[in-house]
């Protein structure tokens, strides 16, 4: 599931076929102090497989529609978080373009798909944010099998882009899933996993697990963010929001392929000359099947 697309698919104006596959990696590169850096180069980055230097065949940079879903924590240990689950919400959505596909997965004993009448996207974020609205905070949490829904769904987008946020407190007591399926899930897709924890005092809760967020944002190349006020929970969303729009992403030919499926580390290090100490966030890796 992971996103082998060619050439042509990749660019943004493509006028040749390229029959080669290439891995596609999203790239978000940040200055010292956390703010999206624009108008890098592809000759600015390089890509290592497993260590070893690829050749970078495919660049893409710029605001662009994605395919964006958001999971979204109704259980009863976020009552009490209501508030400031609009507001994360609500940030992420009023910042998405008319463009983006849009929907939204709800976990609490039970997963549903916030979207109605079997609609499998919309591109109208008060819709979705009316839809969530309405659905009572109450019950277990199962996460883990809200993210797995929300994984699956999104390779039925059109758009090369896609990408989860996660507003939770990242507790699951509910899941037929586990951990380790989300990411084994997400190794073999090409999605970028955000979360807005909203854990800690005065929010502290005994089925929060802001540890899960952070590991599973950190591998697939997406960040976690833990608010403490409604403030700083809009100002966060919507810097995610302004991050997921303003991706860089880079395409490589991968090395030839095994008996098996395999894992294969990514690394990605830029070079930008007067741009000061830069922060670059990118899968771990990838599964490659045989």
């Amino acid at each position: 599931m992971f996103a082998l697309l060619s050439a042509a698919s990749l660019l943004l104006q493509a006028v040749i076929s390229v029959h080669t596959e290439l891995v596609a990696v999203p790239v978000t590169v940040t200055d010292r102090r956390g703010h999206p850096l624009n108008g890098l180069r592809q000759g600015d980055f390089r890509v290592f497989e497993d260590g070893r230097l690829r050749p970078i065949v495919a660049f893409r940079q710029g605001d662009e529609p994605v395919t964006l879903g958001l999971i979204v924590d109704r259980s009863q240990s976020m009552q009490s978080k209501t508030p400031a689950l609009l507001a994360a919400v609500s940030a992420v959505l009023e910042s998405s373009r008319p463009d983006s596909e849009l929907f939204a997965v709800d976990c609490n004993d039970r997963v549903s798909f916030a979207l109605r009448d079997g609609r499998t996207f919309t591109n109208d974020g008060g819709e979705l944010r009316a839809a969530l609205t309405a659905i009572r905070a109450e019950g277990r949490t199962a996460l883990y099998d809200g993210m797995i829904q929300g994984l699956q769904h999104l390779q039925r987008g059109r758009t090369n882009r896609r990408v989860l946020i996660v507003v939770s407190d990242g507790g699951d007591n509910a899941s037929r899933a586990t951990y380790a399926d989300v990411l084994a899930l997400a190794h073999r897709s090409d999605a970028v996993i955000y979360a807005i924890g909203l854990v800690g005092a005065p929010l502290m809760d005994k089925e929060e697990n802001g540890g899960v967020l952070k590991r599973l944002c950190r591998d697939t190349g997406g960040a976690a963010y833990f608010p403490r006020t409604l403030e700083e929970t809009a100002a966060v969303s919507a810097e995610v929001a302004r991050s997921v729009r303003e991706q860089y992403t880079l395409g490589f030919a991968p090395g030839p392929r095994g008996d098996g499926p395999a894992f294969r580390t990514i690394t990605v290090n830029v070079t930008a000359e007067g741009r000061g100490r830069l922060r670059i966030r990118t899968r771990s890796g990838y599964v490659v099947e045989p």
